[in-house]
């Protein structure tokens, strides 16, 4: 894509509990306070209306997991090196969904069910882990939106905060836990120095958020912009879509 108009509004999103950080800047540094919101259509047709939306959630499920997992998950992993555990792998859409099949109560057994669809539609007979399992409701979400909105795809991108802070950290991984008081000084100071204001880094949380979600947010937004300026590239760098059109990169 071209550069994006500096006036324009761009944002940066991680999933917390019950709903998404959203922080939203502009390509001339200008930047809001994380805030809270429910749904991924209050932030594409909320006030600001953002040209480019980095979010912190697989986009593009597999119909048959190859091996390694999604395209871009084994790329990351290499990219990553000792923060490679940070990169979940996302098994097929029909593992997702059956992982909130609602006949399913109890948890254990929605995991367990996903898992064996995992394997039954993945070229290696492998499932996937219990974080993964933690964010379905995130990533179906995000899904159904985009196929049933498919005018907004070509906005929204899919990002990760620790690749993220690889490149802002002179392409090598921040290494302290981002739930750790070092941990999240070191991306504090890494988002100052991307043009992130104290007001927002500092700002805490919204309320239903923890303190990283914020910090990833704003790490979101900083992809948000690389990718406004033509700086940004996807990994894989090919262009690769789902069954269902969506693409699959994760973009940093």
């Amino acid at each position: 894509m071209g550069k994006a108009s500096k006036n324009v509004w761009l944002a940066g999103v991680d999933g917390c509990k019950g709903g998404w950080v959203v922080a939203y800047g502009r390509l001339d540094g200008e930047t809001q306070k994380p805030r809270f919101v429910k749904t991924l259509s209050e932030i594409i047709y909320g006030e600001e209306r953002p040209a480019i939306i980095a979010i912190d959630v697989p986009i593009g499920l597999p119909k048959c997991s190859p091996v390694g997992g999604r395209g871009p998950e084994p790329e990351l992993r290499k990219i990553l090196q000792r923060k490679a555990s940070s990169v979940f792998r996302v098994p097929s859409r029909a593992a997702i969904y059956a992982g909130l099949d609602a006949e399913l109560e109890v948890v254990r057994s929605q995991y367990s069910a996903a898992c064996k669809k995992a394997r039954e539609t993945s070229k290696d007979e492998t499932a996937f882990a219990l974080q993964s399992f933690y964010i379905f409701d995130k990533i179906a979400s995000v899904d159904m939106f985009l196929r049933g909105h498919p005018e907004c795809v070509s906005s929204v991108y899919e990002t990760h905060p620790e690749l993220a802070f690889f490149y802002m950290n002179g392409f090598a991984p921040v290494l302290p836990s981002k739930k750790s008081t070092d941990g999240r000084e070191a991306r504090r100071r890494l988002l100052n120095a991307y043009g992130i204001s104290d007001e927002a880094v500092l700002a805490p949380p919204p309320i239903g958020a923890k303190p990283d979600d914020a910090i990833d947010s704003l790490a979101c937004l900083v992809t948000a912009r690389r990718i406004g300026m033509s700086f940004a590239k996807s990994h894989p760098e090919e262009d690769c879509k789902d069954e269902c059109g969506l693409p699959i990169g994760v973009w940093a």
